[in-house]
């Protein structure tokens, strides 16, 4: 999963190298942690938030049940 979000994510910014995905898990949920270049945030997050959206339903449909845990994406300052 955490190569779906940097394959989604690395083409939107202008500092690639920048774009990190920490997964964190606990019983019940998976949240994975992406953080960008302070200048590429808006590009990541987008107009009213439909980057971020979008790039969320993806990972969400991608994960389905995922062992019966629920996934999030938090983008990250």
């Amino acid at each position: 999963m955490k190569q779906l979000i940097e394959t989604i994510v690395k083409p939107l910014v202008d500092n690639p190298d920048d774009v990190r995905v920490v997964m964190d898990e606990h019983d019940s949920r998976v949240t994975y942690k992406l953080s960008v270049n302070a200048e590429d945030m808006g590009k990541v997050i987008g107009k009213q938030g439909r980057v971020a959206k979008a790039l969320r339903t993806i990972v969400y449909s991608a994960a389905g049940s995922h062992h019966g845990k629920k996934v999030y994406v938090d983008i990250i300052d």
